[in-house]
């Protein structure tokens, strides 16, 4: 018989409230996705906090590192257009 450490790692995004984005809640094991999908609602929304739960297998997710902040976001600081202070916003509209 199989320990649940033997089973993937899954990471866990709750949605709490309609229009908000998916945050990481954490991880855990499971055999498979759905699995993983029922053990993340029964750990994770216990409370009625979410209304949407996605699980990825861990091996999925790539990320970037920490320590590389600086050469990896680089890039963008050459490209002013991306920031909103570039454009001019007009007069008459609100809640920008």
């Amino acid at each position: 018989m199989s320990s649940s450490t033997d089973w993937p790692l899954w990471e866990v995004f709750v949605r709490s409230r309609r229009g908000l984005s998916h945050t990481h809640a954490g991880s855990l094991h499971a055999p498979d996705a759905e699995m993983a999908l029922r053990s993340a609602r029964d750990l994770y929304t216990r409370r009625s906090e979410g209304v949407s739960v996605w699980v990825v297998p861990s091996t999925a997710v790539t990320a970037s590192s920490p320590d590389e902040k600086d050469s990896f976001f680089e890039p963008a600081g050459d490209k002013p257009y991306r920031h909103p202070t570039f454009y001019e916003i007009p007069e008459g509209v609100k809640h920008l």
